[in-house]
């Protein structure tokens, strides 16, 4: 992989899974269903493809941080007093 995919794809990642994160917290009233939904798919890419790359790692580790931080999100906004989430 070139340097520059990974450069753009670690934010990406994050970005995309703390955005799905969001709105499925918003949705379900869940906090924490996005992050152990995301945990589930990594188990699955790492038994249906067997040994990833260090490259892979890093890149589903920040999609990983994007859908942790999706539910400390929500849950601060919850202890604010926000109704809606």
């Amino acid at each position: 992989m070139n340097i520059v995919q990974l450069i753009i794809s670690v934010p990406l990642f994050l970005f995309l899974a703390f955005g799905i994160g969001f709105v499925l917290n918003m949705l379900i009233k869940t906090t924490w269903l996005p992050l152990v939904m995301y945990a589930l798919l990594i188990v699955y890419l790492f038994i249906r493809m067997g040994a990833l790359k260090a490259v892979d790692y890093t890149i589903l580790t920040s999609g990983l941080t994007g859908a942790a931080l999706s539910g400390v999100v929500i849950k601060m906004l919850r202890q604010r007093g926000y109704r809606m989430f």
